[in-house]
């Protein structure tokens, strides 16, 4: 009996291996695509990818049975071609245009702000044309790129210089490694944040090369205990503003002013992590009032670093402000290059600061229309998606528009919920899971949030009811009208 079993598991093998030799080859492929005028023009790589893509399917096809094997090889190879072009009509990029129906206004997973318009404009100027990047039209010289936004910055936080990076935990470990390397920093236990991606600050600290120092507790931390922890060893108090939580009921937390005078009563430097980064009263748009960088400078703080692409509804940067000697430390640190942003980035934050100078944000950013949204408004877009969706959709699917609550996003304003209103979308034998999938394999994908058993499209994050007008043709996932 044994000796039978591998005879056995050896003549499976022979079968399934005999209809791929009727396979043809990858070169035969090649020969017969640049014949065809559809794929004539395309590179030798990409034809090998397309044929080797056709051959996977055809294999299956074969070993399955799907295809006979006395299938004459001209016909298949034939047939090959004709899938790798359809493969090529069908060769998508990576990164797509989604449609955000989470209600969650600066989401990560989905690219966090929307640009103004005329941010979009001054990256794609910058895109095309050469540009006065690091060039000195007044000397003839070699520039600085921190130049392009570096004034508008000092106009809108106080500061007296400015610098930017890739994102904000760039700009916290530049700002670490610089000032603190070797040396000390004491931050309150109940600031050791983590952020999107498992990504914690003890971790960034500990890449910058600075020794973190934790004091107080998780809910309370007091002046004292700042006080007992500065040593000859410490170089700074860092201030973090926990912008992706909040910790209520019996806390206590030193307040930036009274770190700032600790800190010059001993000879340290304070800086402060501040997130989200507002730029404005929030309060004016009918939000909780958030710390402004503003504020922080005044307070004292040497440096204040924040992000580009959330409350101040630019591309993502990270942007270190403060006294001059502290920013000039930081620009002649090697990791700075490392750590710059490109042509692209600095003309779409550029134009985005000229809009927050100028007063004209309100209807300019996309992110504050989405959270100064009215119901009324909100309303009327729900209607009419909901009629767009009746007309692409079967009989059996439930749609309904109901109350919701609506998320800023990316650690911004965490406890704050808008009032919104969304699409409740169920369906007598499809799970909230197979619905949602039905939708990310529209055209384009939609993605919204699944809640209580049910799939909901927020609408507060679409502005045009017209964006659900998707393509549900060749969606095998879910019951859409063909």
């Amino acid at each position: 009996m044994a000796s039978e079993k591998p005879k056995a598991n050896q003549q499976r093998e022979a079968e399934c291996k005999r209809p791929l030799r009727a396979l043809p080859s990858i070169d035969a492929c090649l020969k017969i695509a640049a014949r065809d005028d559809r794929l004539r023009n395309l590179s030798r790589d990409y034809l090998k990818k397309l044929a080797r893509g056709a051959q996977d399917e055809f294999r299956t096809a074969l070993v399955s049975g799907a295809i006979k094997v006395e299938t004459a090889s001209k016909q298949m190879l034939g047939e090959i071609v004709q899938r790798m072009l359809s493969l090529a009509q069908a060769d998508e990029p990576k990164l797509r245009t989604v449609v955000n129906a989470t209600g969650v206004v600066l989401h990560t997973n989905l690219g966090r702000a929307l640009l103004a318009e005329t941010a979009i404009e001054a990256a794609a100027t910058a895109a095309r044309s050469a540009i006065n990047l690091e060039y000195d039209l007044d000397s003839g010289g070699r520039g600085d790129r921190d130049n392009l936004v570096e004034s508008e910055l000092r106009e809108l936080t106080g500061a007296e210089a400015a610098t930017i990076v890739n994102n904000n935990a760039a700009a916290v470990l530049l700002t670490l490694n610089t000032l603190a390397a070797g040396r000390e920093v004491v931050v309150s236990r109940g600031e050791l944040i983590e952020i999107g991606g498992s990504f914690r600050l003890p971790d960034v600290m500990a890449h910058s090369g600075a020794r973190l120092k934790e004091v107080g507790t998780t809910n309370r931390t007091h002046r004292r205990d700042y006080e007992q922890a500065i040593g000859p060893e410490t170089a700074l108090l860092l201030k973090v503003h926990p912008s992706n939580y909040r910790i209520i009921g019996f806390t206590h937390e030193v307040s930036l002013p009274e770190l700032v005078a600790i800190g010059r009563a001993r000879g340290v430097e304070v800086i402060e992590d501040l997130g989200a980064g507002a730029l404005i009263d929030l309060s004016l748009y009918g939000l909780p009032h958030e710390p402004m960088v503003r504020e922080r400078i005044a307070a004292g703080a040497g440096i204040v670093t924040f992000s580009g692409d959330k409350l101040l509804g630019g591309p993502q940067a990270g942007i270190v402000v403060g006294r001059r000697e502290l920013i000039e430390q930081l620009r002649a640190n090697p990791l700075k290059r490392a750590l710059r942003c490109d042509k692209l980035t600095l003309a779409a934050l550029e134009a985005t600061l000229r809009l927050h100078l100028r007063g004209a944000i309100a209807d300019a950013l996309p992110t504050l229309r989405m959270l100064g949204r009215s119901a009324g408004e909100i309303e009327m877009v729900a209607a009419r998606g909901r009629d767009i969706l009746r007309e692409r959709l079967a009989t059996e699917f439930q749609l309904d528009i109901v109350d919701a609550y609506s998320e800023i996003g990316s650690g911004s304003l965490p406890t704050v919920q808008l009032k919104t209103r969304a699409i409740r979308i169920t369906h007598p034998t499809m799970t909230a899971g197979s619905l949602a999938a039905m939708f990310r394999h529209a055209r384009p994908p939609v993605i919204g949030r699944i809640r209580e058993g049910a799939f909901f499209l927020d609408l507060r994050t679409i502005e045009d009811p017209a964006a659900l007008a998707v393509d549900f043709v060749g969606n095998t996932i879910g019951f859409a009208r063909p």
